[in-house]
């Protein structure tokens, strides 16, 4: 008799926490709905202005770069210049003799150095603001025959910052032997033409022997050629057949 009530109070227990189990779940789920009804349109609100801060920043940056689109930035030129028209003179002195590009003062809108100034060998660089993009472009073309001075674009911190990051991946493109560089903030990796050339090298393959069809018509054109009749020999032999007519003589 003790051991069934034994039993029976065991089996209660179990039953017990069973529902125990089953009250706490159903309990959480309810809770939990609940707060997902509660944060849902939240959750939605956050999407949309996620959404507004991302298009907002990327109208910031276009902005930016708009700001930017024709200026150069002048690195490695000599800072002795007592005025703004003296540096001026230094940088179409130099883009004149080095690159044979001619700036005047009126394509230039703004031009200052940057950064504080400061005591060291170093000179700070040079913000040119032009006034057309064509300029900047032709500017920029005749970079490569610069000797004392270089000339980059004007990328704002953001393109900086990937163009940085992008600096392994040109490496190691080029240890490849691939043709990489880096153009704004994207990396263009392009095939060796390395490839290209030996199939040009290589000798063609002798061209086919042409098929009997083919034989057959250039044989034909040739036996209609050969046995054509020339229009002057004709007319030669008429001419040669009249001189031989005997001719009367009138006594």
């Amino acid at each position: 008799m003790e051991q069934q009530f034994k039993m029976l109070l065991d089996q209660m227990k179990l039953e017990m926490q069973k529902q125990t189990i089953e009250l706490k779940e159903s309990i959480t789920k309810n809770i939990m709905d609940k707060i997902d009804e509660k944060l849902s349109p939240l959750i939605t609100e956050n999407n949309k202005l996620k959404k507004k801060v991302e298009d907002l920043e990327n109208e910031i940056e276009y902005l930016k770069r708009g700001n930017k689109e024709n200026n150069i930035i002048i690195y490695g030129l000599e800072e002795s210049e007592k005025s703004t028209s003296d540096l001026f003179q230094k940088i179409t002195y130099t883009l004149k003799n080095e690159s044979n590009v001619h700036l005047q003062e009126s394509e230039v809108n703004k031009i200052r150095r940057l950064g504080k100034q400061k005591v060291s060998s170093k000179p700070r660089p040079v913000l040119c603001v032009l006034i057309n993009k064509w300029k900047k472009d032709e500017i920029l073309k005749g970079r490569k025959n610069l000797k004392t001075i270089y000339i980059s674009e004007d990328y704002t911190k953001e393109v900086l910052e990937k163009r940085k990051a992008l600096i392994p991946r040109l490496q190691e493109e080029k240890r490849k032997g691939k043709v990489a560089f880096i153009k704004y903030d994207q990396l263009i990796v392009k095939e060796s033409n390395t490839n290209f050339d030996k199939r040009k090298r290589e000798p063609s393959t002798s061209p086919k022997s042409p098929s009997n069809t083919q034989t057959k018509k250039l044989q034909t054109i040739s036996s209609i050629k050969s046995n054509r009749t020339n229009a002057f020999d004709i007319m030669r032999t008429r001419s040669n057949s009249l001189t031989s007519i005997p001719q009367n003589n009138n006594q």
